[in-house]
């Protein structure tokens, strides 16, 4: 008896960042090993799935998850389990963590192993990142072996001060061997100084409750932040990417610093694409607890515009999951109480909404932000685009259905979402991950933990071993 492939995706559209087509997908191994055009036969397969008017994208990446974090004495709610049968929920099918060290004692090294064997739970495939909060003589070193890990970007905060907060010199510093090694510097960018004595005058007012958080954390801050970070990134050679961007300003410095040949990237969230700070004086504020915390109506706005016109170029979740009890012991003082939204779940359609619904831009575009960006800028192999050779990571859906936010409902871990109640399109009907159907008309089928660790390449050697496809028929990407 011929082998047949275990699964076809018949006459769907096909929607990759360059292109589309009608075709039926097939797949055997976890691998997409063809795609056939859609006026041709539809092969025999174990299973085939129809999606005849329907849309299939790659799987979702979503470059920025915080799973199991511990923040002073708050530790978030999920595990890899939860987490990554979340993100699956939500159409990504991969999630990239970060491996932070909780205190002085922990290594930047120890950090990203003990994640990586907590990984081992994970229903999705999982890479990481490491960070950098202080530097030693060992820390060129560790670099070194969490490269070996493949583990090639490295993550330093410029602001928590007493925390997580790495001073200009470490940074510069580990841009210098991040350059050396061929990595990729992430950026959470908010000017300490500022934000510190914004904070205090706030506090010495007795305005520093959850109601006052967008007060606190000025626009300016986190735009003088970026503006230093380029400066030292343009000084060392280093490819630099600002996480969790909230403002036109700071998304307009990175794309004048690319226009100078810098390489430089901007990431913003789902929460600063659709909420703005009126949140702060609704009924539940301590729900919109974030830093940066939202923004304007009017900034909010132009950030779209700046999603819309393709200058930023990923949009992750900075998934974090606190519950409600948590969030409400200090809401009295935004210094206490722990900052971070859950999200995995909801990127896949506050993005579509925010992007497609509502600013018009194309199904490839968003492919782009939620997939193929993410997988070309953080080096991750095989991902990002349905072409031969890749991983089986698919997502259909059909754009028109829509669906209201429950957070009650969600399965991230928490009892609430900041999107609840919003009625958003873009939700996944099918979700294939390595080859396995997760998510189908007969709900979710849970793998075990099956999820791989992904050793990502190096950045310089992916973008130069990335091809651009030159047609829809003859597309080829090679990583």
């Amino acid at each position: 008896m011929s082998h047949l492939p275990d699964l076809v995706i018949a006459h769907g559209t096909v929607v990759n960042s360059f292109g589309r087509r009608a075709a039926h997908v097939v797949v055997d191994g976890g691998i997409i090993t063809e795609l056939i055009d859609a006026a041709e036969p539809v092969p025999a397969a174990v299973r085939t799935i129809e999606a005849h008017g329907l849309l299939v994208i790659p799987g979702g990446i979503d470059g920025h998850c915080h799973v199991a974090q511990v923040t002073g004495r708050f530790r978030t709610l999920d595990d890899y389990r939860t987490t990554s049968t979340a993100a699956l929920w939500g159409g990504t099918t991969t999630i990239i963590d970060f491996g932070i060290p909780r205190d002085a004692q922990e290594t930047p090294l120890d950090a990203v192993l003990n994640k990586k064997r907590l990984a081992a739970e994970s229903r999705c495939d999982v890479a990481l990142h490491g960070a950098v909060v202080s530097w030693d003589e060992t820390v060129p070193w560790q670099l070194e072996q969490l490269a070996a890990e493949g583990v090639r970007s490295v993550k330093m905060y410029t602001t928590n001060r007493g925390s997580t907060m790495a001073d200009g010199d470490t940074v510069l510093k580990v841009m210098r061997e991040m350059v050396r090694l061929d990595g990729l510097t992430y950026i959470h960018a908010e000017h300490d100084a500022i934000i510190s004595d914004c904070t205090e005058q706030h506090a010495a007012d007795g305005r520093i409750g959850i109601e006052h958080l967008h007060r606190t954390r000025p626009q300016l801050a986190e735009e003088v932040s970026v503006k230093e970070t380029l400066a030292m990134a343009e000084y060392t050679g280093a490819p630099v990417y600002f996480v969790h961007q909230s403002t036109p300003g700071a998304v307009d410095l990175v794309a004048k610093a690319r226009g100078r040949g810098q390489e430089a990237y901007s990431e913003t969230c789902p929460h600063y694409l659709t909420l703005d700070d009126t949140v702060y004086g609704s009924a539940f504020p301590e729900w919109y607890a974030c830093c940066p915390p939202m923004r304007s109506a009017e900034t909010v706005a132009a950030l779209k515009d700046r999603l819309a016109a393709g200058s930023i170029h990923t949009v992750s979740s900075d998934h974090s999951c606190y519950d409600l009890s948590q969030k409400r012991e200090r809401t009295d003082d935004v210094r206490y109480m722990p900052h971070g939204l859950p999200g995995v779940e909801t990127r896949m359609p506050v993005t579509f909404t925010a992007l497609v619904t509502e600013s018009g831009g194309s199904v490839e575009d968003f492919v782009e932000v939620f997939s193929a960006g993410p997988a070309r800028i953080n080096a991750v192999p095989q991902k990002g685009a349905i072409v031969e050779g890749f991983d089986a990571d698919l997502v259909i859906f059909d754009p028109a259905t829509q669906q209201t936010v429950d957070g009650g409902a969600l399965h991230q871990g928490t009892d609430f979402s900041p999107f609840d109640g919003k009625t958003l399109n873009g939700w996944p009907a099918v979700v294939v991950s390595a080859g396995r159907v997760i998510l189908d008309e007969d709900g979710f089928h849970d793998p075990g933990p099956v999820g791989r660790f992904v050793a990502r390449n190096g950045f310089k050697e992916h973008r130069d071993a990335l091809g651009v496809p030159v047609s829809l028929s003859t597309a080829s990407l090679t990583a």
